[in-house]
């Protein structure tokens, strides 16, 4: 009985299917200065999740990011919300993974708009969806509601906002709470 239990359990893990499936963590993160990377690096590490990041075709500079100058890049973007800056680099297919950690800055109170093309071109469905940000002072604001809604798919839960330097201690804690 033993034997057949354990090919049972066998047999499930590695068709992936039923109570023995194993969950796949991924953590998608866009970082403009390096602050959200290295956030998303601890995160990754702490959940054993992948690491995608996203990467703008057409990178930002440091005088794209001066939010003392109102005629900047990012400025421009935060400022139509219809704006949708292309993605660069090896495009990643979300099957498989059944909880997303998505990590951005907070430009402006929001999103950078490079998050929603992003979730705009992939199907969250049957996938935990788990917003953070960084940022010196703002929170998390709406920016994961906005981007759910975008979205259209998942099960998106309350995002948090991380400072540079949180610990990977903080980080498992705050993952820890949201199960």
């Amino acid at each position: 009985m033993k034997k057949a239990m354990a090919m049972l359990m066998a047999l499930c893990l590695l068709l992936g299917v039923g109570a023995f499936a194993e969950e796949k963590a991924l953590v998608v993160y866009f970082s403009a200065t390096g602050t959200t990377k290295g956030v998303a690096e601890k995160l990754a590490n702490v959940t054993g999740a992948d690491l995608y990041e996203i990467v703008p075709a057409v990178p930002y500079t440091e005088e794209d990011l001066n939010y003392n100058d109102r005629s900047t890049r990012a400025t421009a973007e935060q400022d139509n919300p219809e704006t949708r800056p292309e993605i660069g680099g090896e495009d990643i297919d979300l099957a498989g993974y059944t909880t997303v950690y998505i990590g951005y800055p907070i430009w402006w109170g929001e999103e950078p708009r490079i998050l929603c093309t992003f979730v705009e071109s992939h199907d969250f469905t049957d996938k935990t969806v788990v917003p953070f940000c960084t940022s010196g002072g703002s929170g998390i604001g709406r920016s994961g509601k906005d981007l759910a809604e975008l979205a259209g798919t998942g099960n998106w839960l309350d995002g948090a906002r991380h400072s540079g330097s949180v610990s990977e201690d903080e980080l498992r804690d705050w993952v820890n709470g949201l199960k």
